[in-house]
């Protein structure tokens, strides 16, 4: 299972994070505003990172701006 590997895996690109206004879930707790992040894994929707708790977590890419 590809997920089980994603830790090890290559970085893609970094995003950094812009803000954590979610409407249904709490993400300010794992994420933080201004951080820039590795991603491990991208969908049409989500970006696949590993957050503030060391684990991996997918989030949808407008809490992000990609890094150049």
């Amino acid at each position: 299972m590809i997920h089980e590997k994603w830790h090890e895996s290559d970085t893609i690109k970094k995003v950094k994070c812009v803000h954590t206004n979610a409407k249904k879930y709490v993400v300010d707790q794992v994420l933080t505003v201004g951080k820039t992040y590795e991603i491990k894994n991208e969908t049409d929707e989500f970006y696949f990172i590993i957050d503030n708790t060391g684990k991996m977590g997918g989030y949808y890419k407008d809490y992000f701006v990609e890094q150049s």
